[in-house]
């Protein structure tokens, strides 16, 4: 019951020529034929880049320089509310 049958092909075929019309047909499956090789030569280059960088002489592996933290902001000497500096001795 859950089988493909060769009429049933027959019917599909029939049906995607109605569709698409026999002139639409070859530039698709021209079309079809390129996205396909495009997709096989991007997992060919996925796969040779996935191997190991250092054997490669992949520069990108480690970084360049190191970074070092930078150091902790100075205190602030005064306080300044809404642009105006404020001295702690004359408003206490």
């Amino acid at each position: 019951m859950g089988a493909l049958k060769p009429w049933h092909i027959i019917i599909l075929v029939v049906v995607i020529l109605l569709v698409f019309g026999s002139r639409k047909l070859p530039d698709m499956a021209r079309g079809l034929g390129r996205s396909m090789r495009i997709l096989k030569s991007e997992t060919e280059a996925m796969k040779k880049d996935s191997g190991n960088p250092e054997e490669d002489g992949d520069v990108r592996a480690e970084p360049k320089h190191t970074r070092e933290p930078l150091d902790p902001p100075a205190p602030v000497s005064e306080t300044v509310i809404d642009g105006e500096s404020v001295d702690h001795k004359k408003t206490r």
